[in-house]
């Protein structure tokens, strides 16, 4: 059988912690930060875990997932 493709937009999106977990970025931190506040801001940066209704269609992008820590 062939290999599996694995989808190279989800593979720079996602991140796999030790754990087996998915992380992502949090959305709205590109542009317009003037006018948003400190606190939203900071809550912002930094990760975020996948939500669990997500999970199939990331485990679709990355079929490798065991091996991409």
């Amino acid at each position: 059988m062939p290999k599996m493709k694995t989808h190279k937009s989800g593979a720079k999106r996602y991140k796999v912690t030790g754990s087996g977990k998915i992380m992502r970025r949090h959305a709205g931190i590109g542009h317009l930060l003037s006018n948003k506040s400190a606190s939203r801001k900071r809550k912002l940066f930094g990760e975020g875990e996948i939500a669990a209704s997500q999970m199939d269609l990331v485990t679709k992008e990355l079929p490798y997932l065991k091996y991409s820590r």
